[in-house]
């Protein structure tokens, strides 16, 4: 058996490369001389990695057209001196040979995720986690967050606590607004809802701003007549205001009661009595309880030794002293104003005072 000659081999001697375009038969085109060949295979050697390799079909020889199109293909142009040869670019619709090893392949997608090409086609950018028409849950907030981002019954509670808050703001608005408004025709009728609604917690107290500001020290002091086993004896007078300010000076968190409670206890009673400490209305004798009970809760704190039989409260109200660059003459001396003494009956005692066990233990000495 005899091989069938090699396509694309030129049948010259040894001087036939490979890839060589076949002559064909003598007299289908003009021949080539062995330097032609030699020049075209140094030359081609450098395009075989950038265009594809244009050999004749198998099953017969190139046609002369094809072979002048090849060499015009395979022959780059000389650079000139100083410039980056160019190389020729593949034909369209050709595909471009890589060789192994030149550049690296690329990164395949990671576990996962969807690859970046699909048969040619650029696939657009996976969207962020919580960007909208995205399938990926979001951890940020919906739209609506709020009372329209809980769940019905939830809305309905919130509704009805908003709206009960809405309502006691306003009605306390209200009340405040009527009590301190000229005399009118509410006032009239309903001038006691009004004062059990703002005494003594929301008083409004206009003194600071008043055309003659308060410019004195007022200290409540009290005294009390104690029974013990020695006998009745009076004791000496306590100042109650100088304790409730010791207690809130340099405190960060004063206590409201330290503050106000004794303070507006003696401005009720004033308010409700005379000069000749009458009561002038149906509020003097609550002011005279409410005395009594404050007075002797701080009384029970003291160890004097035995039962407290009655009380007396007074006053000392003392100007406030004119500043040194002025020439005005202010007295600072105490004025008193002192009350009756008062009986302690059981409605006067507070719980736990240890006035009862101070009782008890006279009724036993007895």
């Amino acid at each position: 058996m005899t091989s069938p000659p090699d396509v694309g081999l030129h049948g010259s001697g040894g001087g036939a490369e490979p890839g060589a375009p076949c002559a064909g038969p003598p007299g289908a085109g003009p021949s080539r001389s062995q330097g032609t060949r030699a020049a075209d295979g140094t030359a081609r050697g450098a395009a075989e990695t950038a265009a594809p390799d244009r050999r004749a079909p198998k099953g017969g020889p190139a046609s002369p057209e094809d072979a002048e199109e090849a060499e015009d293909a395979e022959t780059p142009e000389t650079p000139e001196d100083g410039e980056t040869p160019k190389v020729p670019e593949p034909p369209e619709g050709a595909e471009t040979p890589r060789t192994r090893g030149t550049e690296p392949d690329p990164p395949g997608p990671a576990d996962g995720a969807a690859p970046a090409q699909l048969d040619g086609a650029a696939l657009p950018p996976a969207p962020a986690p919580g960007a909208r028409g995205s399938d990926t849950p979001s951890t940020e907030l919906r739209e609506g967050a709020g009372i329209a981002g809980l769940s019905l019954p939830y809305q309905v509670v919130a509704a009805l606590a908003l709206s009960v808050f809405g309502l006691l703001a306003c009605g306390h608005l209200a009340m405040v607004f009527l009590h301190v408004a000229p005399s009118n025709t509410l006032t009239k009728q309903h001038g006691e809802a009004f004062d059990d609604w703002i005494y003594p917690e929301f008083e409004q107290n206009w003194k600071l701003f008043a055309p003659n500001p308060l410019q004195q020290n007022v200290a409540v002091e009290a005294r009390a007549d104690v029974e013990g086993a020695d006998g009745r004896r009076t004791t000496r007078w306590v100042n109650l205001s100088r304790e409730d300010g010791e207690a809130i000076r340099g405190s960060l968190l004063p206590s409201h009661v330290h503050q106000n409670e004794l303070r507006r206890a003696w401005d009720f009673y004033t308010g409700s009595h005379t000069e000749e400490n009458r009561p002038n209305g149906l509020r003097g004798e609550l002011s005279e309880r409410y005395m009594r009970r404050i007075v002797m809760l701080r009384l029970s704190r003291q160890e004097y030794g035995g039962t407290i039989e009655r009380v007396q409260i007074r006053s000392a109200v003392t100007a406030v002293g004119a500043p040194a660059w002025s020439d005005e003459k202010i007295s600072t001396e105490p004025v008193y104003r002192a009350l009756p003494w008062w009986n302690v009956t059981d409605d006067d005692l507070p719980e736990g005072s240890g006035q009862g066990q101070a009782s008890a233990g006279a009724e036993g000495a007895e």
